[in-house]
């Protein structure tokens, strides 16, 4: 279910995913804080669509701007532990790695996700694109349900 937004000219464009970190200090006293402060915090979003016939409106934070968009929950893909992982099941990230040029590091330590807490898996999608994980971790790769 999409939801509408205001978001900076510059990342308003259909496609685009972002995570929604909150409110910053530059909110504070904006008329159109209602229009967008509305979306969870830390969770990822794509942009669907623009909304036709809208201005610009300034913002204290986008030098560009803000424009009202359309935007939804994007599922995130994760390494969780192997161990009882599977569709419907819920399981936790690993934790943080410190190995961030490794090719799974994206995917141990996800944008839009917290190392804390558990997320329930909506689909398997197979082996990390890592050989070998330097952690002695067990890990699958997994596409993570997202909250309306």
């Amino acid at each position: 279910m999409s939801t509408v937004t205001l978001l900076g000219t510059r990342l308003a464009e259909p496609g685009t995913e972002f995570v929604y970190h909150g409110e910053a200090d530059a909110c504070e006293g904006c008329p159109y804080r209602s229009q967008c402060l509305n979306l969870s915090p830390e969770t990822k979003y794509r942009v669907t669509s623009i909304r036709e016939n809208a201005q610009t409106l300034e913002c204290g934070v986008h030098d560009g701007g803000v424009r009202a968009v359309e935007v939804e929950p994007v599922s995130v893909t994760a390494n969780v532990r192997k161990k009882g992982a599977y569709a419907g099941s819920t399981n936790s990230l690993p934790g943080s790695c410190p190995y961030v040029e490794c090719p799974s590091h994206e995917y141990c330590e996800p944008d839009g996700v917290d190392l804390d807490e558990e997320y329930r898996i909506r689909e398997i999608v197979g082996d990390p694109p890592h050989d070998i994980c330097h952690l002695n971790r067990s890990l699958q790769l997994v596409e993570l349900e997202v909250e309306d």
